[in-house]
C-alpha cells in the first residue's frame, strides 16, 4: 500500500541493502508524494557493495541516478548513516541473523530482498522471519518477490496474515503480509 502509507516517520526495514536500488526507489516514491517530513530506511547487509560495484549496477536504472549521486558519494567515503532530501538512511553491517535481533527499531514495512531461498536460506530462516515480526510496529507489512511455500509459512507462523500475489516483470507470483 506504499505510497498511500508513507508520512512523516515512517520506518522501512529491508533485510538485503544490495546496490540500495530499493531505498532509490523508495527515496523517489517519497519525494514525489509532495509531503513534507523525513522517512527512516534501515536495512541489513552482510557483504555491502563498493560503491563502484554499485554505481555500474544502477546504471541500468538511469531513472534513480539523480537520487543516487549523493548516496554514491558518501557510501564510497564508507558513511553508512546518510540523509537524503526526505529519507535517513541506516545499513546495519553483518548477518541479520545477529544484528536484527539488537535492532531498538520498529518497521511500518519490511522490504525481505535477500536474494532466493535457495540462494541465501538463512536470510529466511523461521527464526530470523519471527525477529522480522517482533521489529514490526502493530499493523506492520512485509513485501517479497519470493513466493516459496516454507516462506510463506514461516511468516505465517510469525504472526502475519500472508497473501499470495501477482509477480512483476518475469515473476509470476510474490508474497505480502500484513502482521
Amino acid at each position: 500500500d506504499l505510497p498511500d502509507r508513507l508520512c512523516d516517520g515512517f520506518q522501512i526495514a529491508e533485510l538485503g541493502f544490495g546496490t540500495g536500488l530499493n531505498m532509490l526507489a523508495t527515496a523517489m516514491m517519497w519525494q514525489e508524494t509532495g509531503r513534507a517530513g523525513t522517512i527512516h530506511f534501515t536495512s541489513f547487509e552482510a557483504y555491502p557493495l563498493p560503491a563502484s560495484d554499485i554505481a555500474r549496477a544502477l546504471q541500468a536504472f538511469p531513472e534513480v541516478l539523480p537520487t543516487a549521486k549523493a548516496f554514491l558519494e558518501d557510501w564510497a567515503q564508507g558513511q553508512r548513516q546518510i540523509t537524503l532530501p526526505g529519507l535517513h538512511l541506516t545499513v546495519i553491517i553483518g548477518d541479520a541473523r545477529q544484528t536484527l535481533p539488537g535492532w531498538q527499531g520498529r518497521a511500518d514495512a519490511w522490504y525481505l530482498d535477500g536474494f532466493s531461498p535457495a540462494k541465501n536460506p538463512e536470510l529466511w530462516s523461521p527464526d530470523l522471519l519471527a525477529d522480522v515480526a517482533r521489529h514490526s510496529a502493530p499493523g506492520g507489512t512485509f513485501a517479497t518477490y519470493t513466493a516459496a511455500g516454507h516462506v510463506r509459512r514461516s511468516l505465517v507462523a510469525a504472526g502475519f496474515h500472508v497473501t499470495r500475489q501477482p509477480g512483476h516483470g518475469r515473476k509470476r507470483h510474490m508474497t505480502t503480509g500484513r502482521l
